[in-house]
């Protein structure tokens, strides 16, 4: 018998393990929520959150607050958050719609996170949103549904609910494959693939964005319409096997709690969370979970604002919320 052997039968040498590992875990997930912030209050304690990452695009904040204004449901908490800044403006659309405002002096993305979450301790459930993200009338109730169905029903230990997003390296095959376009689209950029990569086209060429957000297609022009269209369809969802972006996910507070909590470390973490998020359900067994019940806006990745920031000032119309 080797000595691990030996060891590993001894069983008070492993409970003293386990305790160390857990004493050190604790002291891991307390730390990860350190930080010095200013909190503006107004929450209703609900078991539902929805925190919306913002301070850095300032120019899209009357489409995408508006749209969150008119579509997210009363019973679900709100929280802008901002990492390393305090905004005059987010506090004012806080104080305007009766939602919280949380803002976190270190520029650290997963740590703004950790203690929008750990304020929030009724939440259950929470929706994170970044501040370029279009929502859409049937987004907030539908990423409930399918959780539960998906939890309830299906073979899958859930990871995390997302929409189908157009510029997203997943889903835009599956929007491309709905609305019958995936041959226009590989006729003017070539195969269409699953591909989360830094440099692959659907995340750096910006005429791809603006192909996605309608520039010659009228389908794709009309988030909204697309967005009943999918949710008048039969009950569907795919399940992403790549890394996923997470500018708009549904995911648990016993989620957050199990992994940890989003790692804190040098520099603001962008991105950080995601690569976490998504390497922590891969190893755990747990699937990314895509209904394509409901689409929503991603306005573009970084290396395409810029162009899509000309876009977006002559094309208002596709991005603002529909008034009846």
């Amino acid at each position: 018998m080797s000595l691990y052997d030996k060891l590993a039968k001894n069983k008070s040498l492993v409970n003293a393990v386990r305790r160390f590992r857990g004493f050190r875990e604790d002291i891991n997930r307390k730390k990860r929520v350190k930080g010095k912030y200013k909190f503006v209050n107004r929450k209703k304690d609900s078991d539902k959150l929805c925190i919306i990452l913002a301070g850095y695009k300032e120019f899209l904040y009357d489409d995408v607050f508006g749209r969150i204004k008119k579509y997210i449901p009363k019973d679900i908490d709100v929280c802008i958050v901002s990492s390393g800044l305090y905004s005059d403006k987010l506090n004012s659309i806080a104080l305007e719609n009766d939602w919280s405002y949380l803002s976190v002096k270190q520029n650290k993305v997963t740590l703004v996170q950790n203690i929008a979450i750990s304020l929030f301790d009724k939440a259950k459930m929470i929706f994170k949103l970044d501040e370029d993200i279009f929502v859409t009338k049937h987004f907030f109730e539908v990423l409930l549904k399918t959780y539960d169905k998906v939890q309830n029903d299906s073979p899958y230990r859930i990871g995390f609910i997302t929409p189908l997003i157009p510029i997203n390296g997943y889903a835009h095959v599956r929007v491309l494959e709905k609305t019958n376009l995936l041959q226009k689209y590989e006729e003017k950029f070539g195969r269409a693939q699953h591909n989360w990569d830094t440099d692959g086209k659907i995340v750096v060429n910006p005429d791809i964005a603006k192909f996605m957000w309608g520039e010659s297609e009228k389908k794709l022009r009309d988030i909204d319409a697309l967005d009943e269209k999918f949710s008048k369809e039969p009950f569907s969802y795919s399940v992403c096997p790549i890394r996923f972006s997470i500018g708009a996910i549904l995911f648990s507070r016993d989620l957050w709690e199990q992994m940890g909590r989003f790692v804190v470390g040098p520099g603001n973490n962008m991105g950080r969370d995601e690569i976490q998020l998504c390497e922590y359900v891969m190893a755990d067994s747990r699937a990314i979970i895509v209904s394509e019940n409901t689409l929503v806006g991603h306005f573009s990745f970084g290396k395409q604002t810029s162009a899509m920031k000309e876009y977006y000032e002559k094309n208002r119309d596709i991005f603002k919320v529909k008034e009846k």
